[in-house]
């Protein structure tokens, strides 16, 4: 099962040059780059931290980007230690600095759909969708980029929509604990 999946997930890595343009790549870096460090969610989560009837909603986004962070970052890869695609690659092909760290599951995607579950579970759905959009276009870049493989993208999808839909029902027991 895994060579299948290492297949699949080479195949893309090798088209990926053939759908490549300027606009493209500018676009992806961008996508990518409001990834690094969870800059776009902390962003995102500003509003909800600033007005009252969602600051609720800010916080629980925070915790749940820790805690993805934590089964992300901090543990998975570092077990998994499944090598990036684009180590292999010649520098000429490469479009933003190797990551140093290992590739799965992307901490990127993880990061992004914990705030998407958080956002499906707590916030109206027009912010849902804003915030699904920007989970897609900074998940997407990570395959486009060649800096993780399609499974990184998707096992770190899974894993962020569990981490971000456990931080909620934790987050909605600790508050439900302090308002008693």
């Amino acid at each position: 099962m895994f060579k299948k999946i290492q297949s699949i997930d080479d195949k893309v890595i090798d088209n990926i040059i053939k759908i490549r343009s300027p606009l493209k790549n500018k676009i992806m870096i961008a996508a990518s780059s409001a990834g690094n460090l969870g800059i776009i969610w902390f962003v995102i989560c500003l509003p909800f931290l600033i007005y009252a009837p969602w600051r609720l909603t800010g916080v629980n986004i925070i915790f749940a980007l820790g805690f993805t962070q934590l089964i992300c970052e901090v543990m998975l890869k570092h077990i998994v230690r499944r090598e990036r695609p684009v180590w292999s690659l010649p520098d000429e092909e490469q479009l933003i600095h190797r990551p140093k760290y290992y590739s799965f599951p992307s901490g990127h995607t993880s990061a992004s759909f914990c705030v998407v579950a958080v956002s499906l579970l707590r916030a109206p759905w027009p912010v849902t969708l804003i915030v699904l959009f920007c989970a897609i276009m900074v998940s997407s870049s990570r395959v486009y980029l060649r800096v993780h493989y399609l499974s990184d993208v998707v096992v770190g999808m899974i894993l962020g929509l569990l981490c971000g839909s456990t931080s909620v029902a934790i987050f909605n027991q600790v508050v439900q604990n302090f308002t008693k």
